[in-house]
Order: structure tokens, then C-alpha cells, then sequence
């Protein structure tokens, strides 16, 4: 463990010990030793094999994007590029994307994480097509290949919640293509938007 990442370890555990309500609150259900706690909090701030499985995603991307106005037309393709970057010593992946939707310049800006304390992945994501940002939990699935996260949101049309699903595919060349579905008409979600990104730089 790095000094400074210990430090900071130590500093949380000091945190929590010196703060009455914290003490009040949870002295029940968590460890009183400062070892235990020490060792607790690292688990939750350090790299592990949760991260590893997002190294893929990391590089410049050539982007192709189809997006379907209804279910049933034909979907709008467009191009982009993205660049996905380690951010904050490998702990989250940031995506940059830049490219056209419909004639339209699309900008957005993704990052996506696993909590080792939550044991799920997290997806904050934001573009210039909306003021909102949009966060989605999930988990891959056993292969480790592919993954559901899902986000609700306010509908634009009549401000009510309505889901959303980010179906996520990868490569082992780190190419990879994710899905945006969300809620037509009834309950039956459809799919909105598609990605499919191409390598093109390490």
C-alpha cells in the first residue's frame, strides 16, 4: 500500500473514531480495533480485480452510432471518436466523446467505476443532448464479457420517472458496443441508441 494511500487510511479510521455520532450510530455493527477498520477501509479504496475488468475500455476508439427516433424506423447513423483515460490512479475510467448525431455536434463525458464496498458498477454520464446527468449501477455477468446497469430517470415529456438500461458488450481487443434502452410505448423498453466502438490507438 502506498504511503500516501495509507495516510489517508489512517486519517478516515481517525475520522470515525473521534466523531461521537459516528460512534453512537454504528458502534454495534462495525469493529472498535483500529487494525480492523484500517484494514476494512483499504479494501474499499484499492484497485483490485473489479477494475481490472474495465482495462479493456482503455484507448481511442473510432465510434459508430445508430439511433432510432421509433421502434420500428430506420436508425440514424453517425460517427464519433472517444478516448478513455485511468483516472484518479486506476480507479475510474473517464470517456471523452466527440462526434455528430444527426447532422448535430454530440459531445459527452462518461465514468465508470466498481465500488468494493457496494460490489457494483457504477456509470456517471452526461452529453450536450440533455441538462441531466444519468447514473446507472449493474454488474457483469459470469463471463465477465458483458453487463446490464440500469439508471431511472425524469421523462421530458411528463417529468416522471422512467428506466433506462445500459447493455454493455466487450472484446477481448477492447472493442466494445453498448446499447441505450429505454421505456416506449407501454412498459416494453426499446432500444434508443447503439455504440459500437472500434479500436484504433492503444
Amino acid at each position: 500500500m502506498k504511503i500516501f494511500d495509507r495516510g489517508l487510511c489512517l486519517l478516515a479510521v481517525s475520522v470515525c473514531l473521534a466523531n461521537p455520532v459516528f460512534a453512537e450510530n454504528t458502534g454495534k455493527t462495525l469493529p472498535k480495533n483500529e487494525a480492523t477498520m484500517a484494514k476494512a477501509l483499504e479494501m474499499a479504496m484499492t484497485p483490485g480485480e473489479g477494475q481490472k475488468k474495465l482495462a479493456p475500455m482503455v484507448g481511442t476508439f473510432d465510434v459508430k452510432i445508430r439511433t432510432w427516433v421509433t421502434p420500428s424506423s430506420t436508425p440514424v447513423e453517425s460517427m464519433a471518436s472517444m478516448v478513455s483515460t485511468w483516472v484518479l490512479d486506476g480507479r475510474y475510467v473517464q470517456s471523452m466523446l466527440v462526434g455528430q448525431v444527426g447532422g448535430a455536434p454530440f459531445s459527452g463525458i462518461g465514468y465508470i467505476g466498481y465500488d468494493n464496498t457496494a460490489k457494483m458498477y457504477q456509470t456517471a454520464w452526461m452529453d450536450n443532448g440533455s441538462t441531466g446527468m444519468v447514473w446507472y449501477t449493474g454488474n457483469f455477468d459470469k463471463s465477465g464479457k458483458s453487463a446490464t446497469m440500469k439508471a431511472t430517470v425524469p421523462n421530458p415529456l411528463t417529468t416522471k420517472p422512467s428506466p433506462l438500461e445500459l447493455r454493455l458488450s466487450i472484446a477481448p481487443n477492447g472493442d466494445h458496443v453498448t446499447e441505450l434502452w429505454g421505456q416506449g410505448p407501454g412498459a416494453k423498453l426499446t432500444r434508443l441508441m447503439e455504440l459500437t466502438y472500434t479500436r484504433s490507438k492503444p
